[in-house]
């Protein structure tokens, strides 16, 4: 019995102990609320839907016209008064003369800004700049004077299993504090693949947004930005931006008021344990090139769809999600090194970064092909040769069009009508004759690559004879 107490005394000493660290640091944390006046209003209608005249519902009674303003009414509204939209989120200021961090999604269409600090002061903020692509705002403290900071840390430090805590305003209630462990590190996130988001098991929600992730050190070392959630609450999967990234991109933001991030120019792809094999790897690492964009940084410098990034400036690359974020914090115009594997030989070769573009419109799709062309029985696909219209909006690329896919091989491995087959088995395919010569060899014992082009983008897929 004593044994066990003792154990427990120990346990609970090992323990953090948040209660200075929250006290130091709340004061340079702050609530956000903003409002935002619609552009448009729906209008009072008639029972037939049309609109209402103004002066017609002026002379109607008080009462009908306090009904009819409800935000449930039935009619959409008064005409002409548009209800403001308001919303709240959390902040934190980064320098004494007023400059605060939050994410851009909590100030979005916001036509009036309030920053309520600790000490119940209500400063209005000027909007400096955001950046959707972090989902990061800068604002600026109006009347602001010698103004608690907080200690910036280095994200690039932490250690998963590492404690962290936040402060912040979810649902409103202010100055919450929460706490857990660094889950993962270098998260990649189907929204936006430019920023590596640490994962944390720390209580987020709704008014956490913006607000700063704590190290022990008492140093902010990210911004709460996004959950996980399948019911609009808190699941136990939080995600926030670096501060390393954040504080680049602020800098950028209050400096030029822009932000500028590396580009290379090229669309990649996880290398998984199949595509690994194909590829003469022993294990799945590296970023596989599926495409090379015209007049990119990328095809001047030689890369090729089909290298395997491994490493850049000297730092391996073991997810694909890993490479966007080291070229994006590049700077324009320097220089970098790439380890690449190419036809089973490793080389290094070196590309000077060029400008992330910004994002281009909606790809063409592939027309409807017909049941006609070369027929490959085994894999279980039918292929002719590519349509003039198709041809134009491929650039230049060879290859055959996919006109139907029966159940075998191709189907398993993904391929279906309308792709655009360019390679097999890291053999250039550009006609059906290159075709039907690229199937008679395949090997039978593993697993070989093929190259498509889907809706404009090229992938590799993995097949298995």
């Amino acid at each position: 019995m004593v044994a066990l107490f003792w154990s427990q005394a120990v346990a609970a000493r090992g323990l953090p102990d948040f209660t200075e660290l929250v006290e130091e640091n709340s004061a340079a944390v702050v609530n956000i609320s903003t409002t935002s006046t619609p552009k448009k209003s729906g209008g009072f209608r008639n029972f037939d839907g049309t609109p209402f005249d103004q002066r017609q519902f002026e002379q109607l009674p008080e009462f009908f016209q306090d009904f009819f303003r409800g935000p449930n009414s039935p009619f959409g509204g008064a005409p002409g008064k548009p209800q403001p939209r308001t919303s709240m989120g959390s902040g934190f200021i980064v320098s004494s003369d007023g400059y605060v961090l939050t994410n851009n999604h909590v100030v979005e269409g916001a036509d009036e800004i309030i920053v309520r600090l600790n000490d119940r002061r209500e400063l209005p903020a000027t909007l400096v700049g955001t950046d959707p692509r972090s989902d990061m705002a800068v604002l600026k403290l109006e009347n602001g004077d010698d103004l608690p900071v907080v200690k910036v840390g280095r994200s690039r430090d932490l250690e998963v299993g590492e404690w962290v805590f936040a402060i912040g305003s979810p649902f409103g209630f202010d100055y919450t504090v929460t706490a857990g462990i660094v889950s993962a590190l270098g998260r990649s996130l189907p929204t936006e693949n430019y920023v590596p988001f640490i994962q944390t098991d720390v209580a987020i929600n709704p008014g956490n947004s913006g607000g700063p992730l704590f190290n022990l050190d008492g140093e902010v070392i990210g911004i709460n930005s996004q959950i996980y959630t399948r019911s609009g609450g808190f699941m136990g999967v939080s995600f926030a931006i670096p501060i390393d990234d954040a504080m680049n991109v602020f800098r950028q933001i209050r400096d030029k008021g822009m932000v500028a991030r590396g580009w290379l120019g090229v669309l990649i792809q996880e290398v998984n344990r199949d595509l690994a094999e194909s590829f003469g790897l022993k294990r799945p690492r590296g970023a596989l090139v599926a495409e090379v964009l015209d007049g990119s940084p990328a095809q001047a410098a030689g890369l090729q769809s089909g290298d395997i990034v491994l490493a850049y400036d000297g730092e391996d690359i073991q997810l694909s999600s890993d490479l966007p974020p080291m070229v994006g914090r590049t700077p324009i115009g320097e220089s970098a090194s790439l380890t690449i594997l190419r036809g089973g030989e490793e080389m290094t070769m070196t590309v000077e970064i060029g400008k992330l573009p910004e994002q281009n419109g909606a790809q063409q799709s592939a027309p409807e092909g017909g049941d006609s062309g070369s027929s490959s029985a085994p894999l279980g696909l039918t292929v002719e040769p590519i349509p003039a219209e198709l041809a134009k909006s491929l650039g230049g690329e060879d290859g055959v069009v996919v006109t139907n896919v029966t159940r075998g091989p191709a189907f398993e491995a993904g391929i279906r009508p309308r792709d655009v087959i360019t390679e097999i088995n890291r053999e250039k395919v550009g006609s059906v004759e290159d075709f039907r010569t690229v199937v008679r060899s395949l090997p039978e014992d593993r697993a070989v690559s093929v190259r498509v082009i889907r809706q404009g983008r090229a992938i590799y897929l993995v097949m298995k004879p």
